[in-house]
């Protein structure tokens, strides 16, 4: 199998590249999930990273490469996205200055 180096951001890898396996397609995977052990002996901490792109060519716009980002919440991705699936909940917005969610009385 094929690897490239590829650079991470952000966490605790900040500033490291890796050899990372690509797939058939050239790219490497979309996430990238590092498993730290416990000093303790516990289950161990899982740091995940989201593939970015690293930057993108100027005629095409297309990708020069793929980096790694640091994703502290460790939110898993959902897979495949069907257009009729349910999207993911979002989360509460913050709360309105308006009273009892009236209008705003901006025009006079």
């Amino acid at each position: 199998m094929k690897s490239e180096e590829t650079p991470f951001e952000g966490g605790p890898m900040d500033g490291r590249s890796l050899p990372v396996l690509v797939g058939p397609t050239g790219n490497p995977p979309k996430t990238y999930r590092i498993p730290v052990p416990d000093a303790d002996g516990g289950p161990p901490t899982v740091l995940l990273y989201r593939r970015v792109p690293r930057g993108h060519s100027k005629r095409l716009g297309l990708p020069k490469g793929w980096k790694y980002e640091y994703d502290p919440q460790g939110k898993r991705g959902s897979g495949l996205r069907w257009p009729w699936s349910k999207p993911d909940p979002a989360p509460d917005p913050a709360p309105d200055a308006t009273p009892g969610g009236k209008p705003d009385d901006t025009h006079g």
